[in-house]
């Protein structure tokens, strides 16, 4: 099984989009992803049609009443299978925040049940560096990072790439990571100066594939459909299709 985390602390990158639809170009190619939802927004649950859901039939329930992810799981028409989000998971860190082995909890869970299947796992992470982003992290074999062209978002890409430069000592190895621009137009010169800021800084680290400015991405979610569903002949669908084959040929997923 390989773990990836979607994250980034700066909100607005396009970090549930790209989740989703990398996880349902999983689901297409029959590759089984496992897509767990741990923002207490549940957006990428929204995206994907599910809501309305119990606290007690969400990732939720894991952190309160230590559920098996087997019982929480649900199978989604894109192949995707989903543990869902909750509001109620904006209470983990006043929960479990002191607990020893907290960190872990994820990890621990995932390697006695439904990561033992050799699927990919992938993380949609709130945007703070909390309980939940710290049992992705340490959950996590790489990170994958979607990041816009404007200024603040490069800004806290570079806080982003401290702290995971920290979180290296306890875990004892190195993070992988890939770096994703999203809402990318080549004809704005503020695009692609980010790009080549991006490149000069990161090198190999940021993905050859770009994903750009579809409409289609933004108004998928209203839909409850990922973009393959709602528009598979846009450029978004292209682009995450693009962007999901190359990090498999890079072997992310392995």
């Amino acid at each position: 099984m390989a773990v990836i985390a979607v994250f980034n602390q700066k909100g607005g990158v396009g970090k549930t989009t790209t989740c989703v639809n990398v996880a349902a170009s999983l689901g297409l190619l029959e590759r089984n992803p496992l897509l767990i939802d741990l923002d207490p927004q549940a957006h990428a649950s929204l995206a994907l049609g599910v809501k309305y859901l119990p606290g007690n039939a969400t990732v939720a329930a894991f952190y309160k009443d230590k559920t098996p992810f087997s019982r929480l799981v649900r199978r989604l028409g894109n192949g995707v299978r989903l543990l869902p989000g909750h509001p109620d998971l904006s209470k983990v860190d006043a929960l479990l925040g002191g607990t020893q082995g907290v960190a872990v909890l994820l990890r621990r869970e995932l390697d006695g049940g439904l990561g033992r299947d050799g699927a990919p796992v992938l993380l949609d992470c709130a945007p703070s560096l909390g309980v939940l982003s710290l049992n992705a992290l340490f959950a996590a074999d790489r990170v994958l990072i979607p990041v816009t062209a404007d200024f603040l978002a490069i800004q806290g890409l570079q806080r982003l790439e401290l702290a995971l430069n920290v979180l290296e000592g306890p875990l004892k190895r190195r993070i992988d990571r890939r770096i994703v621009l999203t809402r990318y137009d080549e004809a704005k010169p503020h695009c692609r100066d980010a790009l080549a800021k991006l490149k000069a800084r990161y090198g190999s680290l940021v993905c050859d594939s770009r994903v750009s400015d579809d409409p289609a991405l933004s108004e998928s979610p209203a839909h409850g459909q990922d973009i393959y569903a709602y528009a598979p002949d846009s450029g978004g669908a292209r682009d995450y299709r693009l962007l999901t084959m190359e990090l498999l040929s890079k072997g992310f997923f392995q």
